[in-house]
Formats: structure tokens, sequence, C-alpha cells
């Protein structure tokens, strides 16, 4: 997390945190979206957060959120999606997509989505754990790409790491929902994933062609 003050209204969480409780991806979250109005105000606001994503909250009863990344609006992410159901306590997301359903299990709280609504991502299977954690800056090249190697391909582990290759201040995202989730379509199989320095990502196919996303969430700063 940045090491300036959060405005008043934000709340910050780690999304996908590992079994420790450690790790998870960092996004904030605005409650109320009408502080921040227009286009040039959220993104001004992800830009200065730093976040991979910040999800701004339209309509809290209807579930209705706008997801931005320091440089634009995303149609569909995972970690943000997870993240507000869970602070938000809600059922429902609702995304120009599409809705999103959610629900809590233990520890763990789940979205439901369409592989389809994901950005696409280059998926790029790597021979060894080792190769992927051994990266020390973006393979070369252009384009959001998913790296990934098999840690036990019969328990389905995978382990990956995310890096956007964009022009803004994310060189690696530390959890990725979406990416998981077009893994898990792509493999047809729930996976187990650790990413990035030890977040965790779980997935779930259903036979109507939906997939489940679930993961930790724990608050950092309380609006």
């Amino acid at each position: 997390m940045n090491d300036f003050e959060v405005p008043e209204g934000i709340d910050v969480l780690r999304v996908f945190c590992g079994p420790d409780g450690r790790h998870g991806n960092a996004l904030g979250v605005v409650r109320d979206g009408r502080r921040y109005p227009g286009n040039e105000s959220r993104q001004a606001l992800a830009r200065k957060l730093g976040f991979s994503e910040t999800v701004f909250v339209d309509d809290p009863e209807r579930g209705t959120v706008d997801i931005r990344t320091p440089g634009l609006r995303l149609p569909f992410a995972g970690h943000p999606l997870v993240g507000a159901a869970w602070l938000l306590d809600l059922e429902v997301l609702e995304l120009p997509v599409g809705d999103v359903t959610a629900r809590q299990d233990g520890e763990f709280t789940w979205i439901t989505a369409r592989p389809e609504w994901a950005p696409p991502r280059a998926l790029e299977r790597y021979a060894s754990v080792a190769e992927v954690e051994a990266l020390t800056e973006p393979p070369p090249g252009e384009g959001w790409l998913y790296v990934w190697a098999w840690e036990d391909e019969a328990a389905g582990r995978v382990r990956a790491r995310a890096f956007p290759r964009r022009d803004d201040c994310v060189d690696e995202d530390e959890a990725t929902g979406a990416a998981a989730m077009l893994l898990s379509a792509e493999l047809g199989r729930a996976l187990n994933i650790t990413q990035g320095r030890g977040s965790q990502i779980l997935t779930a196919p259903a036979p109507d062609g939906t997939m489940e996303i679930g993961g930790r969430v724990l608050l950092v700063v309380a609006s």
C-alpha cells in the first residue's frame, strides 16, 4: 500500500490472502461513488491510490459498481468483486457485462461469473515452478501476460504470476481473479492457485459454463 494518507470514505482491503492471512491484492473501495461523479475524478483517484484496481460503489443496495485501474475502466475484474461482495455483504453485483452473484463459505468469499466477461489475457505455461518464481521483471512483449506452471497437476495446484505490461504504475499484479478464471476455463478443471508473493485464488467451473472464484479478504483501512 502506498505511503500517503488514504482519503476519507475509502476502505482498503487485501483480497485473495494466503492461508496465513498474508499477501493478497490491495483494493480501494469508495463506498459512496457520488463523491467522485465523473470519469476524470475517478481515474485521478485510482492513479493516486496506485492499487491494481479501485471500486466505486454507485448503488450499495443493487450492488452497482464501477471498477478502475490507474489507467482505465474495466467491465469485469475478479479481486475487486470478491472484495466488494465481502465488504458490503452483497449477494449480487451489477456490472455492464451482467450480474455477478456472491456467497460466503467460512473464510472464503466466492463470486460466480462467466469467463467470457474477463478481458483477454495471454496465458503462458512454464515448465516449472522455479522458472515462474525466477522472474525478476515482466517478460518482454506487449499486452497482459499470465505465466503459470503446475505445482501439483493431480491436485490442481498452480503457481502463477501476472504482468499487466501497460503504461501505469502496476508492474506485477499480486492476485488476479479474471486471469485465474480464464486459466481454469481453458484447463476445464478447478484450481488452487498461488500467485505473486503468496496469494491464494480458488476456482470451480460449473456445468452451465459459469465459474466460481474464491478467496480470503481482510480489511486494512476502514473508512
